[in-house]
């Protein structure tokens, strides 16, 4: 919770997960209670991935490892759908999902919202609602329908930025340069542009580059440590084309190098400016980061305006404060 002072938190997670120790039940009745509050402003939600009803929730809820610790979690996807029928504040939704749909469940959502803050927000926006709202790829009858206008009408692209609680080290910015290209993250099991590319990688530490590809996974200081020492760092999309490592890369010192975009962006980092940016087709990853390295004055100037980028638009607290903003000024332009 990146704004502490001003904001009423509730999760429907089960007490044994919450360091506060709240119940689910008695949690409910208290977000009930706070939805009818005249002095709440605003109402942040994120929403849940199945209904509390469906059959996909009920089994996994069934079979959670949870019930082995005395815990049945069928009521923990219940506190959106309060909203169905309470909640005087205007709200925001946050979806952070990889997928880049908007599932049928949460469609109420839609339209009881001022905005809905989209991660994996579609170039064409009406494809949030393939096989949801729609059978298929939606049509122009269906586009120009007056409801579903209104509901494209609220879509607004948000970045992940960084995880809640990260602080990065003072001293990234500065560290000395040992590597020229970095790269952590799972491969197999992840994106196809992942497994196509990690040869070129290779093919480049053959070739006499010095390219750092961890075993497995890295403690974070770790990461950030060998981040902040290598020129590069290569950040292809994984389960979404947003990811963490596209904002930690430049706030430590260095320069992503990732696949184009697929999807609409919240403040992005600008090609040959905070990023660089390569078409996925073979050869593109090695000539992208080939001429990257020539210019090693290039290279500073850019981790410097990427890093101050990412720091004033990609922290939770700024992305916190724009959703915020964003939310109020539609509630007054709606009123």
């Amino acid at each position: 919770m990146s704004l502490p002072d001003e904001t009423q938190f509730f999760s429907t997670r089960s007490g044994l997960d919450r360091p506060d120790g709240v119940r689910v039940l008695p949690g409910l009745f208290a977000l009930w209670r706070a939805l009818g509050d005249p002095a709440v402003r605003l109402i942040v939600v994120q929403p849940t991935f199945y209904a509390p009803w469906s059959w996909q929730h009920v089994i996994r809820a069934i079979f959670s490892r949870h019930i082995f610790r005395g815990r049945l979690p069928l009521f923990r996807v219940y506190g959106p759908q309060l909203l169905r029928w309470r909640g005087r504040a205007p709200i925001v939704v946050m979806d952070h999902e990889d997928m880049p749909v908007i599932n049928r469940n949460s469609l109420y959502l839609l339209d009881r919202c001022r905005l809905w803050f989209k991660r994996e927000l579609p170039v064409d926006h009406w494809r949030v609602f393939m096989k949801t709202a729609h059978a298929n790829l939606p049509t122009p009858r269906f586009r120009l329908a007056r409801r579903n206008r209104a509901r494209v009408a609220k879509l607004r692209p948000i970045s992940l930025g960084f995880k809640l609680g990260i602080e990065l080290p003072d001293t990234a910015a500065t560290a000395a340069k040992t590597v020229d290209v970095f790269f952590a993250g799972r491969i197999e099991g992840s994106s196809s542009v992942r497994e196509a590319e990690r040869a070129e990688l290779l093919a480049l530490r053959e070739a006499g580059l010095i390219v750092d590809i961890p075993e497995g996974p890295l403690p974070r200081d770790e990461f950030y440590r060998r981040c902040a020492a290598a020129w590069l760092v290569w950040s292809p999309e994984g389960y979404g084309w947003d990811c963490f490592r596209h904002y930690e890369a430049p706030a430590c010192g260095s320069v992503p190098v990732i696949n184009l975009p697929t999807i609409r962006r919240h403040q992005p980092l600008v090609d040959g400016e905070h990023a660089l940016f390569y078409e996925p087709r073979s050869g593109e990853l090695t000539r992208v980061i080939v001429a990257a390295l020539a210019d090693k004055e290039r290279l500073v100037a850019m981790a410097r305006a990427g890093r101050a980028h990412v720091l004033a638009h990609h922290t939770p607290l700024a992305l916190s404060r724009h959703m915020v903003e964003a939310g109020l000024e539609a509630d007054r332009g709606a009123a």
